[in-house]
């Protein structure tokens, strides 16, 4: 049987999620409604709730998106990055282009959890999904940096708070410096972890 969003075309579905994501990430998710996203995208209410039944299957395809737009830009600074240690600061990197952004007003996912997170397990889940991916990526290039596979886990954990931490001291402050003072002490950590190795 047919899901609700194959009657609808990709570029349409595509377009209904990019005028979502950018009045949700700009005003937050409970204040902007289906009909607005409606009005936005061009599409009739019909063909909104094709593609997607409730907003709740909408918040999680804007998810989604910022999941792979998320994962993108850090695999992207990463690979720029020679060294184990340099592929761990690539992140902080990102983070300062992306801090500067004048549209950024912090992560989705931290901005959906506090919003939806209490009423919606699944917006929940989606987040803690998106926490944890990050976490076992920094993991993988912190093995890399660091072969004692403790101190490894640890310096991880360390690093995916420096830049979770960064995130939301970004959005409120309205300036990239956190990326910056981020990087920093990643590099105080890295070099800690790198020296007790030894």
């Amino acid at each position: 049987m047919a899901t609700p969003s194959s009657t609808v075309d990709p570029e349409t579905r595509a377009r209904i999620v990019d005028v979502a994501d950018g009045l949700f990430y700009a005003r937050g998710f409970q204040s902007v409604g289906m009909d607005e996203i409606r009005t936005g995208a061009g599409v009739s209410l019909k063909k909104l709730y094709a593609a997607f039944p409730g907003k709740d299957q909408l918040v999680a395809a804007v998810l989604g998106g910022r999941h792979e737009y998320w994962e993108h830009g850090i695999e992207q600074a990463v690979a720029a990055a020679d060294t184990p240690r340099d592929r761990l600061l690539a992140m902080y990197d990102f983070l300062e282009q992306w801090f500067g952004d004048d549209t950024f007003r912090g992560c989705g996912f931290i901005n959906a959890f506090g919003e939806l997170g209490a009423t919606s397990p699944a917006v929940a889940e989606i987040a803690r999904e998106h926490k944890d991916s990050f976490q076992r990526y920094v993991a993988g290039l912190a093995a890399a940096a660091v072969p004692d596979v403790a101190a490894a886990e640890e310096l991880a954990a360390q690093l995916a708070l420096l830049a979770e931490g960064a995130q939301t001291t970004a959005a409120i402050a309205g300036t990239p410096e956190a990326a910056r003072h981020a990087r920093r002490a990643a590099e105080v950590l890295i070099d800690a972890a790198t020296t007790r190795r030894a």
